[in-house]
């Protein structure tokens, strides 16, 4: 049994969420509840849990602010957010778990698999020790990302990364040194957080780091040639804002 609590400031947030949980996830004991930063505070120093559903915005607060005011975090986090609250980027950037509002399901089923999975591996420490540290740089800034693999989280550094490439529901990392990381999570996720910082999209089975890309292949339509001697194929919806960033370069 995972022992949880569950942090809104909206009562029927947290009713709902109780709710969910008592349906849909029995290995929950929800064992306290709290409205502000403060009562979350005291309520994880009080009953030590081993989950805690944690609302991004709490008023004029957040979320952050818990875990910034507490010694020791020695417990798994949920974020629960809307899409555009301030932060949610430094989730993603820190492979921690997030729900968005309204719940789904299915969602809160697999956050607490992975919650669990985690608490056995003791993962959860380092990943918001880093959270913390990227929350303290303007978002322009973040340089690193933690890549959640099979048995640990890996920090790496965005200029080290020379590639992704997806693979069905999981996506490949290619970075320097020949080193290759596979992480269970779709491109998507790695496109829409690795395209403000230059990535380019360059098929719907890849995503490039300018940096690595030697010269643009007239071949097939067009092709990158890495400095690896790697080609990475061109979609034509992607042709134009290819060539478009790369001439920025």
């Amino acid at each position: 049994m995972m022992r949880a609590i569950l942090i809104d400031d909206e009562i029927s947030n947290l009713e709902n969420l109780r709710t969910l949980l008592e349906k849909h996830c029995p290995q929950v004991t929800i064992i306290a509840v709290a409205q502000n930063v403060s009562d979350a505070v005291d309520a994880i120093e009080k009953y030590l849990p081993d989950l805690v559903f944690l609302d991004i915005q709490m008023g004029e607060q957040t979320g952050f602010e818990v875990l910034k005011q507490l010694p020791k975090r020695n417990f798994e986090v949920v974020f629960v957010t809307a899409y555009d609250q301030y932060g949610i980027q430094a989730v993603k950037f820190a492979a921690l778990d997030y729900l968005l509002k309204p719940i789904d399901i299915e969602e809160l089923v697999d956050a607490v698999h992975k919650a669990k999975h985690k608490l056995a591996a003791q993962m959860q420490t380092s990943q918001l020790d880093f959270l913390l540290q990227q929350l303290k740089k303007p978002e322009a800034n973040v340089s690193k990302i933690a890549l959640q693999m099979q048995s640990e989280i890996r920090y790496v550094t965005l200029s080290e990364i020379i590639r992704c490439e997806a693979d069905n529901t999981y996506t490949h990392f290619f970075l320097e040194d020949n080193e290759k990381i596979l992480v269970s999570k779709s491109l998507k996720e790695y496109a829409d957080l690795l395209r403000p910082k230059g990535f380019l999209r360059t098929h719907q089975s890849h995503l490039v780091n300018p940096k690595y890309v030697k010269s643009w292949l007239k071949e097939d339509g067009g092709i990158l040639l890495l400095l690896s001697g790697e080609k990475i194929p061109i979609s034509k919806p992607n042709k134009h804002s290819v060539k478009q960033a790369l001439q920025q370069l």
